[in-house]
């Protein structure tokens, strides 16, 4: 009885309870729901106001009025979008009408698939046009496209830029993001299956490059070709890349085995037998310890000195145990296109690479691979840009003594210069050099000999690899200009020695060395005064 009393007291309480509840939701929701102005909420009109309606029709008015607004921006946006879209399409058709042979590339987005067709077909056909499957006819030496090499630290480079270096580590960022990328495509797709042996393949690295060659043809594309280690000694993997101004594409990919390819040293020589004993220590140490795939014929002018530098050759093959030369002596005047030419047709076995060489050349083993990988018959001649070698009483005169040969040969632009004028050092298969024409014998004594064999080479459909190597050096020698040189000779012999002295710097160093003792001496007595 007292629970239902109580009950029946608690009921009204209850009622008021809801009443307060919903009437609170109701404010709640109708301040949510009150239209607002741009920068304050607008005042509800009350129900029963005589201004309801009015304000309702303001709320309404200034609605329609935001919307109106908002319509007219998108529609300018709309506008200026369409005429950009109609800008970009007049710059593609007139790009489209400037190169009409460019493949008929149409960026149809309709057809994706046709338009990546069509781009590609254009890319490869720029390989077809560059100077990659085989060479052009060229007509002078100056337009030959020279390659710059490069390791996985340095690059050797003729274009030496601000820097004058004739090596360095990459300076320019996109220099080197370029060439690493190379480098990693290379190796990604040296280990790509190739789906025919089982045998466990061998995975190759960066550490396994050993060397690279590359060139920019202006309105083509870049050439890369990259020297890997292979599965044996005296075996490589050779990766040639091309970048067409686009995407870098493989052209080839293919095994080279050198370990039978067998190189023939031809030196003409007279008189100098003890540079030529000097060239045969370099010779024996690289060529034949390390190389030992080497041949050796020497074409000797006229009978001074001639035991001299037979006993030289015939020590050092008993002591190494050197079968592989060849002695031809020749009664008649020094040329050095008649003994290069005389040697290479002597030869009688089977096709050969050819190293047209001098006695003041120092040459290393590496070299030697670059001359079997850079020769090809039919197909590839080489000439290397060697470095050449200043004076080291010059360069080292204010030390206490000179160093040894081999300490000298470091590639800095204090030591000396890449011999960019010079075409005497060359590779090339004894087939490319006969089929040519060999030598013009009608050039008597020092110069123009190779310059002639060079322009040959160019005037051909043979490809000619010009590059720098940091393995060639032309040691240092006090050079005489003859009188009985042409004017022509006489000039390109002082031009030379004259470069093979020291460096500007250096050369200007001594011309100016009594001004700058002088200086010297002055500020010393100015600082007694003192």
């Amino acid at each position: 009885m007292m629970l239902r009393r109580g009950f029946i007291l608690f009921l009204p309480r209850l009622v008021g309870l809801l009443v307060v509840a919903c009437c609170s939701m109701s404010i709640v929701y109708m301040l949510a729901c009150t239209p607002k102005g741009d920068n304050q909420q607008l005042a509800l009109p009350r129900v029963h106001s005589p201004t309801a309606k009015e304000g309702y029709e303001a709320i309404l008015q200034e609605r329609e009025e935001q919307h109106r607004n908002y319509i007219i921006s998108l529609k300018k946006q709309i506008a200026q979008l369409k005429a950009e879209l109609q800008g970009r399409t007049e710059q593609l058709k007139n790009m489209q009408n400037q190169y009409p042979d460019s493949l008929d590339i149409r960026l149809d987005h309709s057809k994706p698939e046709k338009a990546q067709a069509n781009l590609l077909a254009f890319l490869r056909s720029q390989v077809d046009k560059a100077e990659v499957h085989s060479g052009v006819k060229l007509s002078t030496e100056y337009a030959a496209v020279p390659f710059e090499s490069f390791t996985l630290q340095k690059v050797y480079q003729l274009e030496t830029g601000l820097t004058r270096h004739p090596e360095e580590k990459p300076v320019r960022k996109d220099k080197r993001d370029e060439l690493i990328e190379v480098i990693e495509l290379a190796v990604g797709s040296l280990n790509k299956p190739d789906g025919v042996s089982k045998a466990k393949p061998h995975v190759y690295t960066a550490s396994d490059f050993i060397e690279g060659i590359y060139r920019t043809e202006k309105n083509k594309g870049t050439l890369y070709e990259l020297t890997f280690k292979g599965d044996a000694k005296h075996q490589f993997k050779k990766i040639v890349l091309f970048r067409p101004f686009g995407p870098v594409m493989k052209v080839k990919n293919e095994n080279v085995n050198m370990a039978d390819t067998l190189i023939n040293v031809i030196v003409p020589l007279a008189k100098r037998a003890s540079k030529f004993r000097q060239f045969m220590q370099n010779f024996r140490e690289m060529g034949i310890q390390q190389d030992g795939r080497i041949h050796l014929t020497v074409v000797y002018f006229g009978k001074e000195q001639m035991n001299e530098v037979k006993s030289i050759l015939e020590n050092t093959s008993k002591s190494a145990n050197f079968k592989n030369f060849t002695f031809i002596q020749l009664n008649e005047e020094f040329s050095r296109g008649k003994g290069l030419d005389v040697g290479a047709r002597f030869w009688k076995g089977n096709n050969v690479v050819l190293f047209f060489c001098d006695v003041d050349i120092y040459f290393t083993a590496e070299f030697l691979n670059s001359c079997r990988l850079n020769t090809q018959p039919g197909k590839k001649v080489f000439y290397p840009v060697l470095f050449s070698q200043y004076n080291p009483s010059i360069i080292y005169g204010d030390h206490d003594s000179i160093p040894s040969l081999e300490q000298q040969l470091i590639i800095k632009k204090e030591t000396g210069f890449w011999r960019d004028f010079g075409f005497g050092m060359t590779c090339q298969y004894r087939s490319d050099f006969i089929n040519i024409g060999g030598f013009d014998l009608d050039i008597k004594g020092w110069g123009g000999e190779d310059v002639h064999l060079y322009r040959k080479y160019l005037h051909s459909n043979l490809m000619v690899i010009r590059t720098p190597v940091r393995g060639l050096f032309h040691l240092w020698h006090e050079k005489q200009c003859l009188d009985e040189l042409t004017p022509e000779q006489y000039k390109m012999c002082m031009q030379s020695k004259a470069m093979n002295e020291a460096s500007h710097g250096q050369l200007g160093m001594l011309i100016f060395k009594q001004e700058i003792e002088t200086h010297l001496h002055r500020q010393k007595l100015s600082s007694k005064k003192t």
